[in-house]
């Protein structure tokens, strides 16, 4: 009874602690050529990433039609950030 209700605990906890994931939704896509169609990856923040993630592989990249900027307040960068 005692094993039962100390995992019973720790699955508790474990539950309580663990966030659940999130889908990444960024600007940019791979696009990768298959033979079955292929496959797409939408979780690039520069076009250079998705490019260095394609070569070798083969594929394209494109702007991700389904992203939404976060909202809020942007904040304006310095010309010099010292």
């Amino acid at each position: 009874m005692k094993a039962a209700l100390s995992l019973f605990g720790v699955l508790c906890v474990t539950a309580a602690i663990v966030t659940p994931a999130q889908a990444q939704n960024r600007p940019w896509c791979a696009f990768y050529d298959g033979r079955f169609g292929g496959a797409t990856n939408c979780g690039f923040s520069t076009y250079e990433q998705c490019l260095a993630t394609i070569s070798g592989v083969g594929g394209s990249c494109g702007p991700n039609t389904m992203y939404v900027p976060p909202s809020g307040r942007h904040r304006r960068q310095r010309a010099y950030p010292y």
